[in-house]
């Protein structure tokens, strides 16, 4: 950490007398400032917050509606729903790739054989075993309330092109948050990402490749659908992605 030096007075310094008590002076510190982590983490907080007031169902009057206000058990802020014209619109924006397909058959061992979820891209339900099959994937677990997601996914999207078609790459997004596309939309717009997503709003994916609740977390599948390696980290750059490609799935990219 960077500290501003610190200046004690010169005793031999005539200017300081023989018989002026000795001072030490307090270190300065710039006000008003923060660090820059801290920082983008406010400019984070306020951003979702901006986007959640924006969203929140509305009765007639000027307040938010009774019964979406988040319980224990009942409905989240992060859940609140959007109508079809904005969500289009949101859809348009963000311009994500489709999710994918093989055409390949499925591994019988496939832990992902038999999931559905529905693909961010257009809202549609998704064949996530047999959209996958037959090729080394790998599954990035994300959540829009994630920071170190924000920082690792254009990452991820680097890598993606460069690998090409040698590896599937799939993002998907967590159970928390995944029951609002609309949100999901507007962050990848944000950060420029245009990645396949897939929305795990019951979980089903996370659990069928044994992900930890850590976010960000990498998952590196087989062709034949079993998993190779559960990675709960940040990539920094996609040449440590290639690298954990490489050791785990055999593939040079």
């Amino acid at each position: 950490m960077n500290q501003t030096p610190t200046t004690d007075p010169d005793p031999t310094d005539p200017a300081s007398g023989p018989d002026e008590p000795e001072t030490t002076t307090p270190p300065s510190h710039p006000r008003g400032r923060l660090p820059a982590a801290a920082r983008w983490t406010v400019v984070f907080i306020v951003v979702m917050i901006a986007l959640i007031v924006a969203i929140w169902p509305r009765d007639d009057g000027a307040g938010p509606g009774t019964d979406a206000s988040p319980t224990a058990s009942g409905a989240r802020a992060t859940d609140a729903q959007v109508d079809d014209t904005q969500l289009a619109q949101a859809r348009t924006e963000a311009a994500l790739a489709p999710c994918p397909t093989t055409d390949l058959p499925i591994g019988q061992d496939s832990v992902l054989a038999g999931i559905s979820a529905p693909c961010l891209a257009d809202g549609r339900s998704y064949d996530v075993g047999a959209g996958t099959a037959g090729k080394p994937l790998l599954v990035n677990m994300w959540a829009v309330w994630c920071l170190p997601c924000r920082r690792e996914l254009p990452e991820l999207a680097t890598y993606a092109e460069r690998a090409g078609d040698q590896v599937t790459v799939l993002t998907v997004h967590a159970q928390e948050g995944a029951k609002n596309p609309y949100l999901a939309l507007k962050f990848l717009t944000e950060t420029g990402v245009h990645l396949p997503v897939v929305m795990d709003t019951d979980a089903k994916i996370a659990a069928a490749l044994g992900a930890p609740r850590v976010f960000p977390s990498t998952i590196l599948v087989r062709p034949d659908g079993t998993v190779a390696k559960v990675l709960p980290q940040v990539f920094e750059n996609p040449d440590q992605i290639a690298d954990a490609v490489q050791q785990y799935l055999g593939v040079r990219t």
